[in-house]
């Protein structure tokens, strides 16, 4: 299976699920355009998750889906949280992403964690500068480069 973007989620303020959206036009150095957590200037412009790693709450019993994690990209055919920081990331065939930072600590147990008593972001998500802004698609191709990962 080739790597691909399976939903690409916004939202107006931090701390809430996802919304989807086809289309999304990341900025350079920046972040998402329309994302809360676009502020640029920080290396946590947007943050990735796979889907692969959403299947393993949902196996769980959990009910929930892309964007339900905050991630503003939900990829598949990617494994995630084994690329370096430093790793290049393509979208499409011009989104340049860097990886900057794999998982995070979460400061409160969040509502999935609450249910489950378990959550994959801060494990499993990793977050991206935005190298070269562009476009990018839902259904767009993932490249990774250097790492041999896709």
């Amino acid at each position: 299976m080739a790597a691909r973007v399976v939903s690409i989620n916004i939202s107006g303020r931090k701390g809430v699920r996802k919304r989807p959206v086809d289309t999304a036009v990341l900025k350079d150095d920046y972040g998402i355009e329309g994302d809360a957590h676009a502020s640029g200037r920080w290396h946590r412009q947007v943050s990735l998750l796979a889907l692969e790693s959403i299947r393993k709450m949902q196996a769980m019993g959990l009910k929930v889906g892309p964007g339900d994690f905050a991630e503003n990209i939900t990829t598949e055919g990617v494994e995630l949280p084994v690329l370096p920081v430093g790793t290049k990331i393509t979208i499409g065939d011009a989104v340049e992403l860097e990886v900057s930072q794999i998982g995070k600590l979460c400061h409160s147990r969040c509502a999935i964690y609450e249910q489950a008593g378990d959550c994959v972001m801060p494990r499993e998500g990793i977050f991206v500068k935005v190298i070269k802004g562009g476009t990018i698609r839902v259904g767009d191709g993932i490249r990774v480069e250097g790492s041999g990962k896709a």
